[in-house]
């Protein structure tokens, strides 16, 4: 196992154009969609000057730049500057994802640069990796990567893989509490029929997510 940085916390693009690309955060970096940033997003979706990471004696500091379209940490939209934790996941509008590695965390260098499974992949038809929001089903991977939201409504069922999970739960867990209280039915429906067609994308012959009419959800997940 070997650092992404000895001293300095990391961004990894993850989901959108810049997927792959890493950046040490030595000093303040901006990010936006104008030449001059210090992280570029070529989406007319970003603002020209969107957010901004900030070394403090506390962590990196990330603030959002009055965006148009916003800046979420692990789906929650940044209102007020926040101090990012390890494994945060940092979405810039709808155009571009990125994890945050502190400088203290470890990281197998082939857990965000290449295209192998770690070792745990065997055991299950499907192995999420929680880090570096991977999915693998039968030993291959999902590129592109799951979407943010699709990524937490995974997770809670997969973490409880086996057992039910009530839609409130579900729900909760993907916007947020305080988000939460406006999502309707219908956008949670949609969002497992996405997540289910991702998944057929790999396994058309499995049905990964039951529903239990009445109770909620389920992820099927048997033996490789």
């Amino acid at each position: 196992m070997a650092r992404i940085s000895d001293e300095l916390p990391t961004l990894i693009a993850q989901e959108g154009p810049l997927q792959g690309q890493r950046w040490m955060l030595k000093d303040a970096a901006v990010v936006g969609r104008e030449g001059n940033c210090d992280i570029i997003i070529p989406d007319r979706q970003v603002s020209r000057f969107h957010a901004r990471f900030t070394p403090s004696p506390e962590g990196i500091l990330l603030e959002d730049l009055s965006s148009k379209n916003g800046t979420h940490c692990n789906g929650a939209e940044v209102v007020e500057p926040l101090i990012l934790q390890d494994g945060d996941v940092i979405q810039i509008a709808l155009a571009q994802n990125f994890l945050f590695i502190s400088s203290d965390a470890t990281l197998p260098l082939n857990a965000v640069s290449s295209r192998d499974e770690p070792s745990e992949v065997g055991q299950f038809r499907l192995k999420l990796d929680k880090r570096s929001h991977r999915l693998w089903i039968i030993d291959k991977e999902l590129d592109p990567p799951l979407s943010v939201a699709q990524f937490y409504l995974l997770e809670l069922l997969y973490d409880r893989q086996g057992k039910v999970v009530a839609r409130d739960e579900l729900i909760e867990h993907v916007w947020s509490e305080e988000e939460a209280v406006g999502v309707s039915e219908q956008a949670l429906d949609a969002l497992i029929r996405r997540l289910r067609d991702r998944l057929a994308s790999l396994d058309p012959n499995h049905n990964y997510i039951i529903t239990i009419r009445g109770h909620g959800l389920r992820l099927e997940n048997p033996p490789a």
